[in-house]
């Protein structure tokens, strides 16, 4: 029997995750008003966030958890 893990992170990509917080969010601008980051407000890209993010721990420990709390708004409102 295989055991499945429970973590909403588990085998997401960041860059799937980025990619689906920007949408969310319809954009870098409000996504930046969720994380103050400068790779969001400053000329951001998904290529540019992504570098920034892959050698900075805080701040991908900060997109997980907005991506997180994301998840459970979906799923409460319905939308997973």
């Amino acid at each position: 029997m295989e055991h499945q893990s429970k973590d909403p992170l588990h085998g997401k990509r960041l860059d799937a995750i980025l990619e689906e917080l920007v949408e969310y969010y319809g954009g870098f601008e409000k996504l930046s008003e969720q994380i103050s980051i400068k790779c969001f407000t400053d000329n951001p890209s998904i290529s540019s966030s992504l570098k920034f993010l892959r050698k900075t721990d805080w701040a991908r420990a900060k997109v997980e958890s907005l991506y997180l709390f994301v998840l459970r708004q979906k799923k409460r409102d319905g939308g997973i």
